[in-house]
């Protein structure tokens, strides 16, 4: 099965802002987000990602390792990083056998400032950097969703201790960089880019029954004043992961992403009690493949959606 890795191979940042293969021909990327993986490392197996990826056509999986929450890679102890770290090389390794894109996400959530575990996160991305820097299909998200009092003026600090961290060991990785208010306020950084290296691009992310069209022109104005975006995170339900599945803002959502070719990648891969959530609890299936009744009404939506149905 020829893949759009095998297509497009390692991509970078193009002089417009868009993601790009090596022609320099805009790319675009599609795919789902797990939840934490201390919570539901069960779907990070290969049999799960080509499940995905034949029967889904996702095409990038984002591995989403929280930082502060229960079992999370900076509260736990030693122990606990290791199996964190052995569960971001089992997905990695997984991704790319099959062709597919990986994003490491340091997920920060309820540790609202990446400064706070700034330490920690530098020798993840010292360890992850090296690790992989050979592996092209590989992509760096050094800040999930910074939020509360987080400032841009903070974000901008910690990018420049870890982008030149990432570097050292990898020259050519696609880097994303989260922006404030949970990753809404693309404004701030068109005002005041990250000069230190452009091969990166700036996240957004929404969702859609509480993001509608304040967000959407925030987008526009960014994709218009030529800021990389990157949408590592969406749902059609509302902010909290809840409420009802929010088809019509989702398509238009997805419409102007698609018009920009931008990437947008799904939350989330577990089988969890809330909407957001692709599987429905009583279903214990890691691997595939998935009936209809197993999956959680946007997830349904969004499978059809990949596979033209």
């Amino acid at each position: 099965m020829k893949t759009k890795y095998d297509k497009y191979g390692a991509l970078h940042v193009g002089s417009g802002g868009k993601l790009v293969d090596r022609n320099g021909e805009a790319v675009a990327l599609h795919g789902y987000s797990t939840h934490s993986l201390s919570w539901y490392p069960e779907y990070v197996n290969r049999d799960f990602l080509e499940n995905m990826r034949d029967e889904w056509h996702i095409d990038a999986i984002r591995l989403a390792m929280y930082t502060a929450e229960e079992d999370g890679y900076c509260v736990g102890d030693d122990a606990n990083r290791a199996r964190l770290v052995e569960v971001v090389d089992r997905g990695v390794k997984a991704a790319t056998e099959l062709g597919l894109y990986v994003i490491i996400d340091w997920h920060i959530l309820s540790d609202s400032n990446p400064l706070i575990h700034e330490d920690l996160a530098a020798d993840f991305f010292e360890l992850v950097s090296s690790r992989y820097a050979a592996y092209g299909n590989v992509f760096y998200e050094i800040c999930n969703e910074p939020n509360v009092d987080c400032t841009w003026a903070d974000i901008k600090q910690y990018a420049d201790r870890i982008i030149p961290i990432i570097r050292k060991n990898d020259k050519y990785a696609v880097i994303l960089v989260g922006t404030p208010k949970w990753s809404q306020r693309l404004d701030e950084a068109v005002s005041d880019p990250i000069t230190i290296d452009d091969n990166l691009m700036y996240v957004v992310h929404f969702y859609a029954d509480t993001h509608r069209d304040e967000l959407r022109q925030v987008y526009k104005d960014a994709i218009k004043a030529g800021l990389p975006v990157f949408c590592s995170e969406f749902g059609t339900c509302a902010a909290d992961g809840n409420n009802a599945h929010n088809a019509e803002e989702a398509e238009i959502w997805l419409q102007l992403l698609e018009a920009n070719d931008t990437s947008y990648l799904m939350w989330n891969i577990s089988n969890r009690d809330e909407t957001s959530a692709a599987f429905v609890p009583e279903c214990d299936n890691y691997a595939g493949p998935y009936r209809d009744s197993d999956l959680r009404e946007p997830a349904l939506w969004y499978k059809n959606r990949l596979t033209g149905k």
